[in-house]
């Protein structure tokens, strides 16, 4: 039996594998949103992660597809009580008004009372639910006091819209000062934060040295996006050999492609083949075995890819299982020994 995370010191509790909906609208249509939303339930799963932004890229769209989907979806089956639903805010929505041929350009994105307000409201409509039970900053603005943000959104609490907060993308010192002014305002604090956090990730060594410590301290949970590395951990990429059909190949081969990185594919395969399971399960449950982590959020074009990164909460890795793959992905380690 799956045993559910409780997010950091709060009253949720999540599958171990969140699902991401970047992709809904974007990758896969409603269709095949719904079947995944589907296998993902069907398989206990009740941890969803969506923002208002996702998709925005889409031509002539203003954004929040990804949200109505979603909304659509829990309303057609009627299980909204049984999801953890999480969205985001921060990002820029809609686009120019033209008035009278000037066109001009109002708030539509940031962390401002005036557009965490608004853009709370909008999310519940397209959401098709009186509230959000994880609201998350998506990212820092500079612009806007950090007492503002966290001012708006403690009154979306109180007026029960919003069960918790979250942030997103944030470093050890900004989620710091937020938690020090929650405390010294007596206003809503973070619960989670969202970082990009995977074996290959670029930001590993400043999360593992000071967001990691900081989340153990203050039980802050953590619920990673992008946990496969754009799918580079799922081994589907091979050293030397022509791409696989993907939306993110390219971006893959350009920024991703290294001999440093294959040899942690290797090392999660020789992991992985003696287990009987998948590059991606190994990722995926050595990221599970890491200090104050919930739940990595990941994404699925179908059905077929979801439920073999499901197949994750039931592979068990060994203390040498674990220590095979941090040596193989310490890249720091590495360039010590080879100096040496």
């Amino acid at each position: 039996m799956t045993t559910y995370r409780r997010l950091g010191r709060s009253g949720l509790h999540l599958f171990p594998i969140g699902l991401g909906t970047m992709q809904f609208g974007w990758s896969a249509d409603e269709e095949t949103a719904y079947g995944i939303m589907d296998a993902y339930y069907a398989a206990g799963g009740n941890f969803i992660d969506t923002a208002d932004i996702y998709t925005t890229w889409t031509p002539g769209n203003p954004g929040g597809v990804s949200e109505e989907i979603v909304g659509r979806w829990m309303k057609d089956r009627g299980n909204r009580d049984d999801i953890v639903v999480a969205t985001k805010v921060r990002g820029a929505m809609g686009g120019m008004d033209n008035n009278q041929g000037r066109k001009t350009v109002h708030q539509r994105e940031g962390l401002s009372r005036r557009w965490i307000l608004k853009a709370c409201e909008d999310s519940l409509k397209r959401l098709q639910t009186d509230h959000i039970d994880l609201y998350q900053a998506h990212w820092v603005d500079n612009q806007t006091p950090i007492e503002e943000t966290l001012s708006a959104f403690s009154e979306l609490v109180q007026r029960g819209y919003v069960r918790y907060i979250g942030c997103s993308n944030y470093s050890a010192w900004r989620l710091m000062q937020a938690l020090w002014t929650s405390d010294r305002k007596g206003l809503e604090s973070y619960v989670s934060i969202q970082p990009e956090y995977s074996l290959l990730s670029p930001t590993r060594a400043n999360f593992e040295r000071e967001l990691m410590p900081l989340c153990v301290e203050y039980g802050i949970g953590v619920v990673p996006w992008s946990p496969l590395g754009g799918g580079m951990l799922t081994g589907k990429y091979k050293r030397g050999q022509p791409l696989p059909e993907s939306v993110r190949a390219d971006e893959n081969s350009s920024r991703r492609f290294s001999d440093q990185n294959f040899d942690v594919v290797d090392a999660l395969e020789a992991v992985a083949t003696p287990l009987g399971a998948k590059p991606a399960q190994v990722a995926l449950a050595w990221m599970l075995a890491q200090p104050a982590m919930t739940a990595p959020i990941i994404g699925a074009n179908n059905v077929t890819q979801l439920q073999e990164l499901l197949g994750t909460v039931e592979v068990k890795l060994s203390a040498d299982d674990l220590a095979k793959i941090s040596r193989a992905s310490d890249w720091e380690r590495a360039r010590t020994e080879l100096e040496s």
